[in-house]
This record gives C-alpha cells, sequence and structure tokens, in this order.
C-alpha cells in the first residue's frame, strides 16, 4: 500500500505554487447546494499494518462464488480456463502492452493479434478478421453501421431473440445516424422468419440474427441466407465461437459478417467485463472494417514481420472517411482468445462443446421429469435452453443461492411477461455431481 507523506509544509508550498492560499480555494467552482457542512465521521488514522488487518477482517465477510454452481449464462459462460493462460498474459511484455502505434517496436504483440485473426478466421470460416472489438454487444452496432455504409440504406431488420442488451447498444449506436430498427418478433423461441421475409425491402441493408439465439436455440441461419441471396441485403450472424466446432459455421451459409463475444475463449466471468468482441466478414469488405486489421510481410532483407495493414479509423484517415470511431482493441483479452484456443485445438475445442451438449442435454431432459416443470419449446438448443416453472422463476434463483446455486436468470428480467420461465447455461465445468444437485434442490422446490 503507497502513501504520499505530505507535510503542511510541502501543501503550503503547492498552493503558494498554484496561487491560492487554501486547499478550499480550490473548490469554488463547485456550487455550494453540491458540497457538505457535515463533518466526515471518521475514525483516527491506522497505521499500514493496522489497516491491512481492518481489511483483511472487512473482506473475510466475502462470501465467494468459486463455492457456487455456475448456470448462468444469457452472453457470457462460465467456461474452464487452463492456468497456462493465465500464466503468459500476467508476463509484463504483455501485461503492460499498450495499442502498437509504432509497429516497428511491437512485432510480438503484432504476430499475436495476426495469429488471433488467423484463428477467428479458421473458426468462421470467414476471409478476414479484425484485431477484435470493445465486445460483442459493439461488435453487433458497428456490424449494422457497415452494412449501412456499404449499402448506402437505412433499414435493419433485427430479430427480437437476439440478446437483448446487444440489441440496446445497436439503437444507441444507430439512433443519431437515423438508421431504423425493425424488431422481428418469435415464433415459440426462434425468430419468425416468415415475417423477416414479409419485412424485406428495398430499404433494409442487413438481417441480424443469432444462434444459438438469446435463449439457446438455433436457428435456421441457411433459410436466411437463402432468403437474402437476391437481395441487395447483407446477412450479419451472431455467434457463439464454441459452438462452431459442432454447428455450421458462417462462412458456410454464405454470412456477410461474423459477429460474436469471445469472453468464452479463455477469458474469466470477471464481474462483467473487460471482454472482446469477434468481427470478420468477406475479403470484399475489408476496406470498410472497423478497428484495425494484423497482416504478414517481409522486410527488406526477407525476414518476416508484421504491420499494421488496415487501420481506417479517424486517428489515421480524414474523420468523414473513417469506417469506424472505435480507439483500441482488447489486445490483452484477444491474445487469451489465442493461447486458449492453441492450447485446446481443433479436437480440443470439439470435445468442450460435445460436452456442453452432453451435460446441457442431461439436466434439460431431467428436469422434464420433475413435476410442475415443462419445456418452453420442442426446438433444438446448444448448451442453453429455457425451461417453464411451477413458481415465479425469481423465487426459484433465490432459494437456490442457499444451497451455493447459480439457478440461471429469470426472462422476466427482460421480457416482463415472462415471468415463471428460467434461462439455464450448462458448461463443460459442470460436474454429474453439481447437475444431480441441481436436480435434488429442484424436486424439493
Amino acid at each position: 500500500m503507497n502513501y504520499i507523506p505530505n507535510t503542511e509544509n510541502d501543501r503550503n508550498e503547492m498552493l503558494k505554487k498554484i496561487g491560492v492560499e487554501s486547499f478550499e480555494e480550490l473548490l469554488k467552482s463547485i456550487p455550494q447546494i453540491l458540497k457538505s457542512d457535515n463533518k466526515l465521521s471518521l475514525p483516527e488514522p491506522l497505521s499500514e499494518l493496522e489497516l491491512e488487518k481492518e481489511i483483511a477482517q472487512i473482506t473475510a465477510k466475502n462470501y465467494s462464488t468459486s463455492k457456487m454452481s455456475n448456470f448462468l449464462g444469457g452472453g457470457v459462460y462460465d467456461h474452464f480456463i487452463p492456468k497456462v493462460v493465465d500464466f503468459i498474459i500476467s508476463r509484463p511484455e504483455f501485461s503492460t502492452a499498450y495499442t502498437p502505434y509504432q509497429a516497428e517496436v511491437s512485432q510480438g504483440t503484432l504476430q499475436a493479434m495476426y495469429e488471433f485473426q488467423s484463428m477467428v478466421c479458421e473458426l468462421t470460416q470467414m476471409d478476414v478478421t479484425n484485431a477484435s472489438m470493445y465486445d460483442g454487444a459493439t461488435a453487433m452496432a458497428e456490424a449494422g453501421i457497415m452494412a449501412k455504409n456499404i449499402t448506402r440504406k437505412n433499414k435493419i431488420i433485427v430479430s427480437e431473440t437476439v440478446n437483448p442488451n446487444y440489441l440496446k447498444v445497436l439503437e444507441t449506436y444507430c439512433a443519431p445516424l437515423e438508421i431504423e430498427i425493425i424488431k422481428i418478433g418469435m415464433n415459440g423461441m426462434i425468430s419468425d422468419i416468415d415475417e423477416i421475409e414479409k419485412q424485406l425491402d428495398k430499404d433494409v441493408c442487413a438481417v441480424i440474427m443469432q444462434s444459438p439465439n438469446f435463449f439457446g436455440y438455433i436457428e435456421d441461419m441457411e433459410r436466411i441466407s437463402n432468403i437474402l441471396q437476391d437481395k441487395k441485403t447483407m446477412f450479419i450472424a451472431s455467434v457463439d465461437a464454441i459452438s462452431l466446432a459442432l454447428l455450421k459455421t458462417p462462412g458456410s451459409y454464405d454470412a456477410d459478417i461474423v459477429i460474436g463475444e469471445g469472453q468464452m475463449l479463455g477469458n474469466h466471468l470477471n464481474f462483467g467485463g473487460p471482454y472482446l468482441g469477434l468481427f470478420s466478414t468477406k475479403k470484399k469488405y475489408i476496406r470498410k472494417m472497423p478497428g484495425r486489421i494484423i497482416g504478414a510481410t517481409k522486410d527488406s532483407n526477407g525476414k518476416d514481420g508484421f504491420v499494421l495493414t488496415l487501420q481506417t479509423r479517424e486517428q489515421h484517415i480524414r474523420r468523414e472517411k473513417a469506417t469506424s470511431n472505435i480507439c483500441s482493441n482488447e489486445g490483452l483479452n484477444a491474445l487469451a482468445s489465442t493461447i486458449y484456443l492453441a492450447l485446446l485445438g481443433k479436437i480440443g475445442l470439439e470435445n468442450v462443446a460435445n460436452l456442453c451438449v452432453q451435460k446441457a442435454h442431461y439436466l434439460y431432459e431431467n428436469i422434464l421429469k420433475i413435476d410442475g416443470f415443462s419445456k418452453a419449446t420442442d426446438n433444438a438448443f446448444f448448451k442453453e435452453f429455457v425451461i417453464k416453472t411451477p413458481i415465479p422463476a425469481k423465487e426459484i434463483i433465490e432459494k437456490a443461492k442457499d444451497k451455493n446455486i447459480f439457478a440461471g436468470i429469470s426472462l422476466e428480467d427482460f421480457f416482463p411477461d415472462k415471468t415463471h420461465e428460467l434461462l439455464i447455461a450448462v458448461t463443460e465445468k459442470r460436474s454429474r455431481k453439481e447437475l444431480d444437485n441441481y436436480l435434488e434442490f429442484l424436486k424439493n422446490i
């Protein structure tokens, strides 16, 4: 713990240098109504040793979430992260590095980003990937703006099965650009594709779909792609990166832009961030892509090297020509994802995806055997699903905490009428014992 030992003489000297008589003069610009005349009731000052002991006693009252069985999802997932990921990203050359404006002194950082791009391209089967966005939500918003800039149209069709948080960010980005957002309702727990087809007109720049969607169910992405084939409308696909080890890739069903949240690839939950956004597209759209793209080249001596190939943002080109005002990327988080993917490899990622499917379906099928619980839909799902509950889902969530279980998410938080529907996510980390404990808890509700 650091202390700055300013004496009274030090303070007076600083005030004199600034040109004021007292510290209170520095606060003149703050309105009196915002100032408190009450003296704070603070205890006597403590030494460093005493303060450490005091803080230790306070923090000991915290409850560790590591004791909890985590069935939370909704866009952020509790996947296993090998210890070597944290070990490598904590090395000072990575943890203290900043945006590589001077590429010639950042070869290691540039190579790591290049490998990240390459792996995401292989995962999505798309042509190009940038060095990451801020998170999945901003990636979706940037994709919508990119589609508008390419097509010069001002309507975006979005399914309501998309993550509601992503949808809010998209609306926020699009409002000042006067891009109209057309929301399409649900048919059960998946998108009403017939309604999407009805809403298509010459002014629609893009259709945005998420699969697996917010509820965990798999959408008919190929059908949407086929509908858009003869239209001058772009197809933006939001994906779960781990699901691509099993499901059809966006490249295979001809998506134009692919976005997603990269947290699940080797990044901890971190109480909500920071995370990283995945962003891939077709090669013909590369100059309209936001963010930065790292390329491989050779120097004048024929040695391999890495460069900032494209960075079409306002810091490098005229503001009106910039594709986006995104100023940086999530370099350290992208590095964690790169290490994670390199460690697991193709077979390892398939194993993780398979375990998610198997464990999620085991829990789902056994919950349906419990009186009062029923399925919300017959649609196929990956690792997340919705269960209809006999009592309000929020009550189940509260009761579960006493049993060291994060039971899931109440859909009432996003859809006020869905009070008795619980969104449950199951990753490869959940053991058979945890699954059975959860089932036993539900039986005793």
